[in-house]
């Protein structure tokens, strides 16, 4: 009696090896963007009243700025250090670490984006 009909219907080592290869390469890389979300979805509003949006002249509508430096059109939605969505309301800075900011706010560290 032959076993070939047992066997052909049997997992292949080369089938399993694929298989665990691209699970262990695709599901890490899965976790990761789930984490990335929800993080970014967890982060606190930066309030202007933070020591550091402070010292930075941090407003939430970039217009309201008192300071001498601020631009009109300058705003973080437009800045290289804002990393969030340019069409949400909020989103994290390179100079906030941690916390949203208002894509209509600004701040001293503004750099307009090139």
């Amino acid at each position: 009696m032959s076993n070939r009909s047992d066997s052909a219907s049997a997992p292949t080592r080369r089938h399993f090896l694929s298989v665990a290869v691209k699970s262990a390469v695709l599901i890490p890389m899965a976790g990761m963007g789930m984490a990335r979300l929800a993080v970014a979805a967890d982060l606190p509003h930066l309030s202007p009243s933070d020591p550091t949006a402070k010292a930075l002249n941090y407003v939430e509508v970039a217009s309201e700025s008192k300071s001498s430096a601020y631009k009109a059109g300058d705003a973080c939605d437009n800045c290289a250090l804002y990393q969030g969505d340019r069409k949400a309301d909020w989103g994290p800075c390179a100079v906030f670490p941690g916390k949203d900011v208002a894509a209509k706010g600004w701040c001293s560290s503004y750099v307009k984006m090139g």
